[in-house]
């Protein structure tokens, strides 16, 4: 089976062509990860590679409730206790940087903390909050250079961070209608100056943050998730299928250790979307990771295509900790409760029992 052979990642020889992908669990109180927090990636360290849950390199990218940082020394002493666990089992863990941009709550953020974004133009939907429930989205600040400038910088620190947090590399979240994909956007992004307006002034964010954060950790320990033509968190982009080649070029010269791009649901199916593994398997070069609802056999066709070069499974790493084992041996899978994949607390969490010896 493809999806347990070994494979080369950035540095890493990993020992399976299966991911664990970054999923949100809002388990990290005070943003803080904790010793529950380390257990859970730890029940899962049998997948070839761990992307964590969105961790936010600044005040100001915490929108959600309860998600973790990268900005103090008590988060990097916290996801010490993570990479540790994961290293002792001979796993690897990247872990994803992500500044949740206008998809933001000012109830979620630190004191100092700023809604930021390309344009002042809030995001359709609302937010849970843990002080006021549901609230609508706020309203973000316009990003000055000088804010472009200084987020790009925290970028480059979080890098450093996570690297003596311990961990093998980071990942830039580009997808799901966070900072850097409003910056791709063109609805959330109206700029009129050197970010904003065409395809080449729209990816200029994503590839100074990128350039920054190699600059600093190496690029082969640097990876981005890109969805393109999903609509997720009120994003559009109207030129898709001009923009994602265009990028794809450009990160072809950087080096970088992979390109995660999360294929389009077919609930999420825009116009303007396109066929999104094919262009991204014809035009990038390097290694490239696919994820969203692969089970076990499509998961296996589509390497055995060479479409892809490692597969990254979300919810079904929730509800089966030992998910490679279980596809091994054709045991039957635990489905999630979805009810519990954002509440504080074990359950939903690390009950899921493994495979009994």
């Amino acid at each position: 089976m493809k999806l347990l052979e070994p494979i080369k990642v950035g540095d890493l020889q990993l020992q399976k062509r299966m991911a664990m992908a970054p999923m949100t669990r809002s388990r990290a109180i005070g943003n803080i990860p904790n010793e529950l927090i380390a257990e859970y990636y730890k029940q899962r360290s049998s997948a070839g590679l761990i992307i964590t849950e969105g961790t936010s390199p600044s005040l100001n990218g915490l929108g959600y409730a309860r998600i973790p940082g990268i900005y103090s020394k008590e988060q990097i002493a916290g996801w010490k206790l993570v990479t540790e666990a994961i290293h002792k089992d001979n796993g690897h863990i990247f872990m994803q940087l992500m500044h949740t941009g206008r998809i933001a709550a000012v109830q979620n953020l630190p004191e100092g903390g700023v809604i930021l974004a390309p344009s002042a133009i809030p995001a359709a939907g609302q937010m849970w909050t843990d002080a006021s429930g549901m609230v609508p989205n706020g309203t973000p600040k316009e990003m000055t250079k000088d804010d472009i400038a200084s987020t790009i910088a925290e970028y480059k620190q979080a890098a450093i961070n996570a690297i003596e947090a311990g961990f093998d590399g980071v990942e830039l979240h580009s997808a799901s209608g966070y900072l850097p994909n409003q910056f791709l956007s063109t609805n959330a992004n109206q700029r009129t100056d050197e970010y904003g307006g065409g395809i080449e002034n729209r990816s200029r964010f994503i590839i100074e943050a990128l350039k920054a954060m190699s600059d600093a950790i190496g690029s082969h320990k640097v990876g981005i998730k890109l969805s393109p033509g999903m609509a997720f968190n009120d994003i559009e982009i109207d030129d898709a299928a001009q923009l994602f080649p265009y990028l794809l070029e450009q990160l072809n010269k950087l080096d970088l250790a992979y390109v995660h791009v999360m294929r389009v649901p077919n609930w999420e199916v825009t116009p303007n979307s396109f066929e999104v593994v094919k262009t991204f398997r014809e035009t990038y070069k390097g290694t490239l990771l696919v994820g969203c609802a692969f089970d076990k056999e499509s998961g296996e066709q589509l390497l055995q295509a060479g479409q892809a070069d490692v597969l990254v499974y979300g919810s079904l790493f929730i509800s089966n900790p030992d998910l490679p084992a279980r596809f091994e041996q054709d045991a039957a899978l635990a489905a999630p409760d979805q009810s519990t994949f954002y509440t504080p607390g074990a359950q939903g969490y690390t009950d899921y029992p493994a495979l009994k010896n």
